[in-house]
């Protein structure tokens, strides 16, 4: 089989067609973010004695700017009695509630909600935390500075 240079040429052009094509839709696949946050008493500002633990796991869609979110924890004083991300703050420094978590707060406690763009920037900067509250620690109990994971 010969391959005239009309066809070569028209091979060519679809090949490349579709190359810059493909590229062009990469930005539009956006992958899902990891988040996650270790939480310990240690990590509340200021620190409170406590022996309980928790983690949280998410995901962040860069595209649709959704955050679905799974926290977990054990060995509490008490019921949570409230639970929520808070920010913009690093390590150390504390901030205002950004997203209340809703619903039951037993563990394993799941929720989602859509960001900002300005509430995206942060979280990727490292600049939010999560924190769950009882009675027993109205400020927090444990709390977990939250780290992100590019795809």
């Amino acid at each position: 089989m010969t391959m005239n240079n009309r066809t070569f040429v028209s091979l060519a052009a679809l090949t490349l067609s579709l190359t810059v094509g493909a590229c062009a839709m990469k930005p539009m696949m956006a992958r899902h973010h990891g988040v996650s946050a270790r939480l310990s008493p240690a990590s509340e500002v200021p620190p409170v004695a406590s022996s309980a633990t928790g983690s949280l796991k998410a995901t962040l869609n860069p595209h649709s700017g959704v955050l679905n979110w799974t926290l977990t924890y054990a060995d509490l004083s008490g019921p949570a009695t409230g639970a929520h991300f808070h920010g913009p703050a690093i390590a150390g420094q504390n901030a205002g509630v950004v997203i209340p978590f809703t619903g039951s707060l037993s563990s394993p406690v799941k929720g989602s909600a859509t960001l900002t763009d300005a509430q995206q920037a942060d979280l990727r900067a490292g600049r939010w935390y999560v924190n769950v509250h009882t009675a027993a620690n109205p400020g927090g109990e444990i709390r977990g500075q939250l780290t992100t994971m590019q795809p």
